[in-house]
């Protein structure tokens, strides 16, 4: 799933390609991508890009006003091309899920693998109109989110600080892979109380998720569209690598497994040597 350095990361990207070009034809192939229909993306044609930012993990694409906001979920991805495809693309059973033609003939196509479409596009004149934008806490790089900030957002959490960090409505664009970075950078349990934080351990955790992101940004700074999954991927330590060694200490990386996710953690680094029971609502081995 692209999360904050990933989304960032486009920005940058479409803003150098995009920025000044006029839509002529946006076509939605299947019919689950949007998520709205007043005014409908026939509304984009004709319009010139004037800017693209990010919310968290949603992309939003401003033409005159009128914004193409996508949430490219778990399988989601945007694919630039120099050159699209001569003719209206066919509806059908592929990944294909919509298309935004430019007037010099470059675009890009948002496509989805996988049988959960969940993959998401609003046109919308407000992005706040987007409930997923308009229940997004704060940013976690902004200039105005420091530890204070950080430690009034986690008091009172009465649950695990791995699901605390990934709810977007109390900070906003990092999920599951990013998650366990920050937390194998704290060296803490993914399994730790929120509310069971001490001054210090809020400290370290504002520190790691802050240089964790960045690094993660600056990483991902003027790659390609195309190569930026690549790129997430060589520059993870534990998410998605588990049984390798852990690159700090050498023990083995482990693995909790949950119906539709999975998370990743070094013992030695993260859990004081316990491994973690593989099942959901695990508590530390006795």
């Amino acid at each position: 799933m692209p999360e904050l350095p990933e989304v960032e990361a486009l920005t940058d990207f479409l803003t150098e390609h995009l920025v000044g070009h006029e839509i002529v034809r946006v076509l939605p192939v299947a019919v689950s991508v949007l998520k709205t229909y007043d005014p409908p993306p026939a509304a984009l044609e004709g319009r010139t890009v004037t800017g693209v930012t990010r919310h968290g993990k949603f992309l939003d694409l401003d033409a005159d006003g009128l914004h193409l906001v996508t949430h490219l979920a778990r399988a989601g991805w945007l694919h630039w091309k120099d050159r699209l495809p001569d003719g209206a693309p066919r509806p059908g059973k592929g990944p294909l899920a919509l298309r935004v033609a430019l007037e010099d003939g470059e675009g890009f196509d948002l496509t989805e693998a996988g049988t959960q479409k969940r993959l998401a596009v609003y046109v919308v004149h407000d992005p706040a109109d987007v409930p997923g934008v308009a229940r997004l806490g704060p940013d976690p790089l902004a200039d105005d989110f420091d530890e204070a900030r950080f430690a009034a957002l986690l008091h009172g959490e009465r649950r695990q600080i791995k699901g605390a960090l990934r709810d977007q409505s109390l900070i906003a664009g990092i999920g599951n892979a990013y998650s366990d970075e920050i937390l194998h950078a704290a060296r803490m349990s993914p399994f730790k109380l929120a509310s069971s934080l001490t001054p210090d351990d809020v400290s370290v955790l504002y520190e790691a998720l802050r240089d964790t992101l960045a690094e993660a940004v600056e990483r991902s700074r003027g790659v390609a569209a195309g190569r930026l999954k690549a790129e997430k991927k060589s520059g993870l330590r534990v998410h998605g690598r588990a049984g390798e060694p852990c690159p700090v200490c050498g023990d083995t990386i482990r693995e909790v497994s949950f119906h539709d996710s999975s998370l990743q953690y070094c013992p030695t680094c993260q859990t004081g040597g316990k491994p973690l029971a593989d099942r959901r609502m695990s508590k530390l081995l006795k």
